[in-house]
């Protein structure tokens, strides 16, 4: 007969990082206590990454991509803030769950964490609201066109696209729309490996064909 599984064997594995060591203490003694979770000190293929930030600014987003794509890790986000353009972008690295920090209780961190470690979603409900709202307006925006992704082109990824067209390189868009140049690299770097498209040319080839710009 196999072995029995014991309790350990089933716990899941989870790497806990922040913006400052207070926070970070404060988000592994939540966990510590749930008899389900394994503490680790690094991310990677099946464990779940929980990252504690005050808002997704584009390190973060990098951080993030990086997690998921890279590391081959599930990524639970707990954030102080995130604006109306960021949730998109948020959920577009392959977030799992998002937990506010004003609500990052022991027990809402863990409905969170193993949520995300069985490939669920979780999102507070004033973000599920907001986020049906922004996929609804794209889906909108993109009825009739044959073969358009689900999610569309962001508002933002259209802007940059566009000065793309015109010729401008990443310096001159990034003024234009008071965006740093990383910024601006991210955005690129975001829609073309969504899509499957090879490269700034390609990506503007799209946003013709498909009617954005």
């Amino acid at each position: 007969m196999p072995a029995p599984v014991s309790a350990t064997d089933r716990r899941v594995p989870v790497a806990v990082s922040a913006s400052d060591p207070i926070s970070r203490e404060g988000a592994v003694s939540q966990l510590r206590r749930h008899p389900g979770i394994e503490l680790r000190e690094e991310s990677g293929p099946g464990t779940v990454a929980l990252l504690v930030e005050d808002a997704p600014d584009e390190a973060v987003l990098t951080r993030l991509r990086r997690i998921v794509r890279s590391e081959g890790a599930r990524a639970v986000l707990v954030v102080g803030s995130m604006r109306e353009n960021e949730l998109l972008d948020v959920v577009e690295c392959g977030v799992a769950a998002i937990v506010w920090r004003r609500e990052a209780t022991a027990e809402r961190l863990a409905h969170a964490v193993l949520a995300a470690s069985r490939g669920d979603g979780d999102l507070p409900a004033d973000l599920l609201g907001r986020l049906i709202h922004q996929v609804g307006t794209l889906h909108r925006g993109t009825t009739g066109r044959a073969g358009a992704p689900a999610l569309g082109l962001t508002p933002r990824e259209v802007d940059v696209l566009r000065l793309v067209s015109e010729g401008l390189d990443t310096g001159e868009i990034a003024g234009k729309l008071s965006y740093s140049e990383r910024t601006v690299k991210n955005v690129m770097h975001g829609l073309t490996t969504r899509l499957h498209l090879r490269n700034r040319a390609h990506a503007v080839a799209f946003a013709l064909r498909e009617g954005y710009i």
